[in-house]
């Protein structure tokens, strides 16, 4: 018997390590808890022989998409920047759909604080004759959930109001500069039309969806 590699640790031959990190004679250890452990092994190795291959699948869509967009646009003798952006692609019978989608993640940095002390002032010089509407509608904007994040989403609507006040499209200019890009995510998703209808199921990749 040879020793055994495992996380980078060599475990001698007829041992296993145990959840405690103690080495324990094979022999000591019940016929079933070895099944088992052989069970889980083998599923987690072709586990993570699976991801690496969906990881490299995934790129090469990426770099296949990429290829296709610029090729498409060369027929305009420009270039673009292929790996960027959001891109839809119908095969030619409408049968087949695939999405590559941008998913930023946006924050806002510390100046969302001047923006808030302006609106405020705004509710303060307001109060008198503000509908209790907007107050509840800036107050919800302005929660954040149970990670202490602020949804940008509810406070990025406040700039779709319509108040024409000096004090308040300064704190929507705030607002707008404080917003960052702090991460993006990049997807492909690929589509299966529904019979002959306009409608589209995905073609799961999800093992718990299949």
């Amino acid at each position: 018997m040879t020793a055994v590699i495992q996380n980078n640790e060599t475990i001698p031959a007829g041992y296993k390590r145990d959840a405690q990190g103690r080495l324990v004679p094979e022999s000591m250890i019940r016929p079933i808890d070895l099944a088992r452990d052989n069970l889980v092994q083998e599923i987690v190795t072709t586990a993570n022989d699976l991801a690496a291959q969906i990881a490299a699948v995934k790129a090469r869509f990426f770099r296949d998409i990429a290829a296709f967009v610029q090729l498409s646009v060369e027929q305009y003798e420009v270039k673009v920047g292929g790996e960027k952006g959001n891109v839809t692609l119908v095969s030619f019978d409408g049968r087949y759909k695939v999405i590559r989608a941008i998913q930023e993640t946006l924050v806002f940095d510390e100046r969302l604080q001047a923006a808030k002390a302006l609106i405020d002032s705004c509710l303060q010089r307001w109060s008198e004759g503000a509908q209790p509407e907007i107050q509840v509608l800036i107050n919800d904007a302005f929660q954040v959930d149970n990670a202490g994040k602020i949804n940008t989403g509810r406070v990025l609507g406040l700039r779709r109001l319509a108040i024409q006040d000096d004090e308040w499209q300064r704190a929507m200019t705030a607002i707008g500069e404080a917003l960052q890009v702090a991460g993006s995510k990049s997807y492909v998703r690929i589509y299966e039309r529904v019979g002959e209808s306009d409608k589209y199921r995905p073609i799961s990749l999800d093992m718990a969806a299949v």
